[in-house]
């Protein structure tokens, strides 16, 4: 045990030194390797042939220059980035993200986690993410085409449907995906998988937009029903209100939950009767047609609204009651003392569908509290699975029925599942599915990268 320790430390060290001014990747590293200490003494060739200081450096960083003109003539700089982090079990895969706190750490931190959830999947998917510093926010649609143009210019030469499938992520949706696919196929003059979240018209699958949301909540009931127990009249916190809390809640719908808050950066509501299908209807014009903010929904159906309040402080300060929190807005939004007042709160359930939207101390909590836990690359892998779903369709050219990519989802959610759980209890972690899920991922990019040899 001494030696795992040793070994594991002496990374998280390194990166902590050499990484330094980029908390979010060291804090996805720490997380990870920490749980990966049961692997070394059984895997004393992942040691001699250094896969654990291997796995934390990306294959590439690439960083541009992304120059565009506004629509007042003036001429605007972004800088651009793609992280290639791990193709040892497929081409790169992972979304691009458009927003100002974009930078190479937080991207580093999002490829890093994509390695082992794309493993996850059962797919042949490598890690990686990219984007830009640019806020599509606030632009005109000729605007945002100028600049997905100006992006593709240069990302073009780092992508392919055999190398790196970019997808969306915040910021980058189906008018994004399709000004920046059209502008590839027209320098390449090919049309290919290059792209995952197209449109249907144009290679995209079914199921696409709501399969990271539908998974989280996939994932959330095979929790629960290792306690014999589903979402039928449960209360449920969603955090966020763009495409994953969206589609989050239509399934906890579906399922009989009762979705009770949502929210975006200026503030959180709380519908006590439940945001049902007429008031989701509402909220998806609001937020996908008219861009609106959250507070037009408390003024429409007369609900409680905390401004500058997240989902979380609402929670804790107000005494909502809540058996399943669903994160699905943004990185670390909850904290220990956050996390605390979900325990209190009398929630039970966490399944994340944002990318780690907990912090180290308050997975403490969960775990303290014996908490039904859903990291997010186990629990929101199904965004990225639907990607792998769309990429071979591209590849076979045709099109699956949207019950057949819904069923293929859930079958690859349940998976994901019996993973973490199978793979936790073979490690001597039994039922801790941070654990199963870190480890699952890992042994299965680490055998690969040991059959290359030292590349």
């Amino acid at each position: 045990m001494a030696k795992s320790s040793s070994v594991i430390k002496e990374v998280i060290e390194k990166v902590k030194i050499k990484d330094t001014a980029q908390p979010e990747f060291f804090q996805a590293v720490e997380e990870v390797l920490t749980t990966l200490e049961p692997t070394v003494s059984k895997h004393p060739e992942f040691v001699k042939a250094k896969i654990y200081e291997r796995i934390v450096v990306p294959d590439r960083a690439i960083l541009f220059r992304v120059p565009w003109v506004d629509d007042a003539g003036e001429v605007q700089v972004n800088r651009g980035f793609r992280v290639e982090f791990n193709n040892a079990i497929g081409p790169y895969k992972g979304g691009l993200r458009f927003h100002p706190s974009v930078n190479l750490g937080i991207l580093k931190f999002l490829g890093f986690e994509q390695i082992f959830k794309n493993a996850l999947t059962t797919l042949p998917m490598g890690g990686g993410k990219g984007g830009s510093d640019f806020e599509p926010k606030g632009k005109s649609d000729d605007e945002v085409m100028r600049f997905c143009q100006a992006f593709m210019r240069e990302l073009f030469r780092h992508i392919g449907p055999d190398r790196d499938v970019p997808a969306g992520d915040i910021g980058v949706g189906g008018r994004e995906i399709g000004y920046m696919y059209g502008y590839y196929k027209k320098i390449v003059n090919e049309h290919t998988g290059v792209l995952t979240g197209k449109g249907l018209s144009y290679g995209g699958s079914l199921i696409r937009p709501e399969a990271t949301g539908y998974g989280t909540v996939y994932f959330a009931a095979e929790m629960l029903a290792t306690r014999g127990q589903e979402f039928k009249s449960k209360r449920v916190a969603v955090s966020g209100s763009g495409n994953v809390s969206q589609y989050a809640i239509e399934k906890v719908n579906e399922l009989g939950g009762i979705p009770i808050t949502a929210s975006d950066s200026n503030g959180t509501i709380v519908d006590e009767s439940g945001i049902d299908a007429n008031k989701l209807a509402f909220l998806f014009d609001l937020k996908n047609n008219r861009r609106g903010r959250i507070k037009e929904y408390a003024d429409k159906h007369n609900v409680k609204y905390y401004e500058g309040k997240s989902v979380w402080e609402v929670v804790k300060e107000h005494g909502l009651k809540v058996d399943i929190a669903l994160p699905c807005a943004t990185q670390n939004e909850l904290d220990e003392t956050l996390a605390k007042g979900l325990a209190a709160a009398g929630c039970y359930c966490v399944s994340e569908g944002a990318n780690m939207p907990s912090d180290l101390n308050a997975i403490k909590i969960y775990q303290e509290n014996n908490f039904l836990y859903g990291p997010a690359k186990a629990a929101n892998a199904g965004g990225v699975a639907v990607s792998g779903l769309e990429m071979s369709q591209n590849s076979m050219r045709l099109m699956w029925s949207r019950e057949e990519v819904d069923a293929k989802l859930l079958g690859i959610m349940k998976s994901i599942h019996k993973t973490c759980l199978d793979t936790a209890d073979a490690y001597g972690k039994k039922g801790d599915y941070l654990t199963g899920a870190n480890i699952g991922g890992f042994i299965k990019v680490a055998n690969a990268m040991l059959a290359y040899g030292i590349v």
